[in-house]
C-alpha cells in the first residue's frame, strides 16, 4: 500500500487531534508528506530508538523481538497499517518514543492513546508497553491496556475520515469528540472524574478552603485519600487531584491554582 492509501497508528492520532485537512490532502495525493528530516524533535525518537528498547529489556530483564514488524490489514473500510517497534515476551507490542524533560506519562499515553489502541487491535495483544524516554535524563515505562470502548469510537472517527478520502470530498467544519481516556487502566489502574461526587467536592473545598491552617484541613486530606480506590491511580475535581506517585503514596495538589 502507498502511504496515501491507508492509515497509519500516527494517522490516527491526528484524526484525534482534528488536523484533518492536512492529512486528508496527503491521502487524496494534493499534498506530499510533511518532511520531517530537520526536526530534531523526530529525529531524537529516531535515532534513540534502539537505546530506548534496549533500556527497556534491560529494566524489565526480558529480550526483546519482533522488531519492526509490519501488520496490513482492513478494519471496516479503511485499510490500515501498523508497524510495531517491539514485542515483549511474543505477545505485547513495545512502543518507544522520546519527549522533552517537562512532559509526562499520562499526558504522552493520553496524546498517543489512538495509536497505541490501533497496535493492539492489529496485533491482538490485550495491552501495549510504553517505553518513553524524558529529555536526557529520564526513562518510565507503563502497561497500557487495550479497550474496545475507546477503540469502537475512535474508529468511528476514523472511518468517518477515511470517508471523506474515498467521496474526495474536502472535510470542512468537522468536529471531532474529545475521547475520555480515564477508564483505560494504565498499569492496571484508571482515572475517575469525581466532579460529581458530592463528597469528595466537599472534602476538596475544606482542603482549599483551609490549605495547610488547622485539623479540619488535615482531615480533609485524610478523607481526599480514602477516597482514592485501590484501583485508581488518580481521582479529580475541579478543584483538587490525588494522585499515586511512582511508590503507590497518594499526593494531593490544588488544581487551577
Amino acid at each position: 500500500m502507498e502511504r496515501k492509501g491507508f492509515i497509519g497508528g500516527s494517522d490516527c492520532v491526528k484524526i484525534m487531534q482534528g488536523n484533518w485537512l492536512e492529512l486528508w490532502q496527503v491521502k487524496t495525493g494534493r499534498a506530499e508528506p510533511e518532511d520531517l528530516s530537520d526536526n530534531i524533535a523526530v529525529q531524537l525518537g529516531i535515532y534513540t530508538e534502539q537505546f530506548n528498547l534496549d533500556w527497556f529489556a534491560k529494566e524489565h530483564g526480558c529480550v526483546l523481538g519482533g522488531f519492526q514488524f509490519c501488520y496490513e490489514r482492513e478494519i471496516g473500510i479503511v485499510p490500515v497499517k501498523g508497524t510495531i517497534d517491539a514485542m515483549y515476551n511474543h505477545i505485547n507490542p513495545v512502543e518507544a518514543k522520546h519527549t522533552n524533560a517537562y512532559n509526562n506519562m499520562d499526558d504522552v499515553i493520553k496524546y498517543y492513546m489512538p495509536q497505541l489502541q490501533i497496535y493492539c487491535k492489529l496485533s491482538g495483544a490485550e495491552g501495549i508497553w510504553m517505553s518513553v524516554i524524558f529529555g536526557n535524563n529520564k526513562w518510565e515505562s507503563a502497561f497500557v491496556s487495550y479497550d474496545k470502548e475507546y477503540f469502537d469510537s475512535m474508529w468511528a472517527v476514523v472511518s468517518d475520515f477515511w470517508g471523506y478520502v474515498l467521496r474526495d470530498e474536502e472535510p470542512i467544519g468537522v468536529d471531532t469528540p474529545d475521547l475520555s481516556t480515564n477508564h483505560i487502566p494504565i498499569n492496571n489502574m484508571v482515572v475517575r472524574d469525581a466532579t460529581r461526587d458530592n463528597q469528595f467536592c466537599y472534602a476538596a473545598i475544606t482542603y482549599v478552603n483551609y490549605y495547610e491552617k488547622n485539623r479540619v484541613f488535615e482531615n480533609a486530606k485524610k478523607d481526599l485519600k480514602q477516597m482514592v480506590g485501590d484501583n485508581e491511580r488518580e481521582v479529580y475535581n475541579d478543584q483538587v487531584s490525588v494522585k499515586r506517585d511512582k511508590r503507590g503514596s497518594l499526593r494531593i495538589t490544588r488544581r487551577n491554582q
